[in-house]
């Protein structure tokens, strides 16, 4: 069974995180809200406080990568020099990475979109470097999922249930 981080930092954008971490959760995936920010307790973009389950330094290997969108949280992710390691050295591992809103930008950043379709916040396209951008609410090309937005956060989750536990579990979820 795989491990799925979501990783939270102050702005992130509640939808997008916590329904990432209720439907995986809802189809038994271990899933831990891992909070970047040196406390536990993380303010979202819309001011409701969420209580991560772990400070990254108390994080445990992930299979998946998922990070929330939101501003100015998408920015606290990029800026995290550990999460940025982290994520080089899953994508060499080819564990599955994921990312919605304006997220899709680090992978795009860090040279990890050469070549995929991929989706983002409308008008965030161009920081989706090397990536052919989709107007859909989640986009899957080999080991990339990426989201919308808030509007297309069930979409997301379900793309990641299908890539974990098939197409089947993520209609009975979505259902």
């Amino acid at each position: 069974m795989s491990k799925v981080n979501v990783y939270l930092a102050d702005g992130f954008e509640e939808v997008e995180g916590l329904t990432v971490v209720d439907l995986l959760r809802r189809a038994g995936i271990e899933t831990d809200m891992v909070s970047i920010m040196g406390r536990k307790e993380i303010t979202g973009a819309r001011k409701i406080p969420v209580l991560a389950d772990k400070l990254f330094e108390e994080q445990d290997d992930p299979d998946v990568i998922v990070l929330p969108g939101g501003m100015p949280g998408t920015l606290h992710l990029k800026a995290h020099e550990g999460l940025a390691d982290l994520i080089r050295k899953a994508d060499k591992e080819g564990k599955l990475l994921a990312a919605i809103c304006a997220a899709p930008t680090i992978y795009g950043e860090m040279g990890l979109l050469e070549g995929k379709n991929a989706t983002c916040y409308p008008g965030m396209e161009d920081g989706m470097t090397g990536a052919t951008p989709v107007k859909a609410n989640a986009v899957t090309d080999g080991k990339i999922i990426t989201g919308c937005g808030v509007g297309g956060a069930l979409d997301f989750a379900c793309e990641l249930i299908t890539a974990l536990c098939g197409k089947a579990k993520a209609d009975e979820i979505a259902e």
